[in-house]
């Protein structure tokens, strides 16, 4: 997306020394589109680190241009396991399924983490706030119960009027214009989803890796860690991936990722890119935000 000297692993050493059905995947009265969210491209300086271009010392093993961003990622992993048990934010949602790009989705989002010491379950509420189309629909889940079904119900008049109902998570109406289901919602499923595809990828090559630490999201600081695959190879799942690390809260707050271009000389494609803004950490979420008759949803 954008690319000042080099410097050395150190940097991000320090950046990880200072880390302290209908539809699935914002609060009513958002003005600001999400394009205003991001960092414009033009203001963003060269990467401060190459991977690729660091001078590997004689007789060491060589690094995979991924190694630096797995280790970030599964320090990630590791402080939303030990420190993060809930949040509210408003997530902006884009898709695309099939052919299909679909439109921008805002919706108000609780989850729970899942504390299997503590025995916890994952547990998800959502809010659709926008587009009109979705307005006022929501769905609800939680880990273990229900007979793993989620409850949701329509949006406008049609939602007062019909009643809620529960779906499998993976069948056709939940998974309707959706690429992935609630039972995978949340950001501590997207690191584990961005270690794995990370560790797949680093036993190939054609991989380039860089670091922006002056990136923002909603004005927010982060570090916005690029990896692309420039040449389209059945194994790889995207040709630029984009993650950005707020850096107070030490959690991922913007995934994005392209495919290849249709033609030389046009633009990436966009595949699916997830926003979380309005991020609140442990904010003592209650059995009751997620419980169906919880006086504040509209189920029924």
């Amino acid at each position: 997306m954008v690319g000042g000297p080099y410097r050395s692993t150190n940097r991000m050493q320090n950046f990880n020394a200072r880390r302290t059905f209908l539809q699935t995947l914002g609060v009513a009265g958002i003005t600001c589109a999400s394009t205003m969210l991001l960092a414009d491209e033009k203001q963003l300086t060269e990467p401060v680190f190459r991977v690729g271009n660091l001078p590997n010392p004689v007789g060491a093993p060589k690094e995979h241009p991924l190694d630096p961003a797995l280790k970030i990622a599964k320090d990630c992993q590791e402080y939303i396991r030990k420190s993060v048990y809930d949040y509210e934010c408003v997530l902006i949602k884009r898709e695309r399924v099939g052919n299909t790009l679909n439109d921008e989705e805002y919706m108000l989002a609780k989850v729970r983490n899942r504390k299997v010491d503590e025995k916890i379950p994952l547990s998800v509420y959502l809010r659709f706030l926008k587009p009109e189309a979705v307005k006022g629909q929501e769905c609800l889940w939680v880990e273990g119960k229900n007979n793993g079904k989620l409850l949701g119900h329509q949006g406008g008049r049609l939602g007062r009027l019909t009643p809620s109902v529960w779906l499998d998570p993976n069948g056709p109406i939940a998974m309707r214009g959706n690429r992935y289901p609630i039972t995978e919602a949340g950001v501590e499923n997207l690191v584990i989803k961005l270690i794995e595809k990370g560790e797949r990828d680093r036993k190939r090559d054609e991989c380039e890796v860089k670091f922006y630490e002056d990136a923002k999201i909603n004005k927010r600081p982060c570090l916005l860690i690029e990896v692309k695959h420039p040449v389209a190879r059945p194994h790889f799942d995207f040709h630029i991936a984009q993650i950005y690390l707020d850096k107070e809260l030490n959690v991922p707050v913007r995934y994005a990722a392209y495919t290849w271009p249709e033609a030389e000389g046009d633009k990436p494609v966009l595949l699916e890119e997830y926003t979380y803004v309005n991020m609140k950490l442990n904010v003592g979420l209650k059995d009751a935000d997620f419980d169906d008759h919880n006086k504040n949803y509209g189920f029924h």
